[in-house]
């Protein structure tokens, strides 16, 4: 995942790791986004949309990743860090996953620093173990390259597809792959570039 997000940075980027890019507060905001897929609000019904949800965990692992790589903390003891953190014991329900989303925004808002421990306390709540974590996050790094090389900087590239977003393709894609098979971001890659080609714009 470290290699990557390190050819993904600079895709966007070249320098990126001396660009001091606020990886921090993207962190929060994507946090509100995936309380939004998840539901909050009171006032009105709101069905909770898991796959997008943990499509919204996994773009907050990108912007951390990123800043544990421009920081030095990618070791070999990354991985371990992270499943130890998701073996602690954790509340469970939806208040405790709200809860445990708002803690990660509140450490990152404090700290301006992405703290690993709070973002597992959010994979263990939903729950999103560390194996699908992985197929997710190679799935998505896939789409943000795919979406860099067809336009989405320049503002050309088609994120709907036939009345859905490119997110929800992807789901469909990466539901039955196996997390363990090497060739997994090549398959990803050539089925969306085929549904992208099939697809009319809507």
């Amino acid at each position: 995942m470290a290699d990557m997000q390190e050819r993904h940075n600079q895709l966007v980027h070249a320098q990126w790791a001396s660009q001091n890019y606020a990886y921090y507060r993207a962190v929060w905001v994507e946090c509100a986004e995936l309380l939004d897929h998840f539901g909050w609000k009171w006032w009105r019904r709101s069905a909770v949309d898991l796959d997008q949800a943990k499509l919204e965990i996994v773009d907050i692992w990108h912007f951390g990743l990123s800043e544990l790589l421009r920081d030095g903390q990618v070791d070999r003891q990354l991985a371990a860090r992270l499943k130890k953190a998701l073996a602690m014991p954790s509340a469970s329900g939806e208040d405790a996953f709200r809860l445990a989303v708002e803690g990660l925004a509140l450490a990152s808002l404090s700290t301006r620093r992405f703290d690993l421990n709070a973002f597992a306390a959010v994979m263990r709540s939903l729950p999103l173990g560390f194996d699908e974590l992985y197929r997710l996050y190679i799935g998505k790094n896939v789409l943000n390259a795919f979406r860099q090389r067809n336009g989405y900087k320049a503002g050309h590239y088609r994120k709907m597809w036939q009345g859905r977003e490119d997110n929800e393709h992807l789901m469909e894609i990466v539901r039955h792959l196996d997390a363990e098979e090497p060739a997994l971001a090549e398959r990803v890659a050539t089925a969306l570039a085929d549904r992208y080609a099939r697809c009319e714009p809507s």
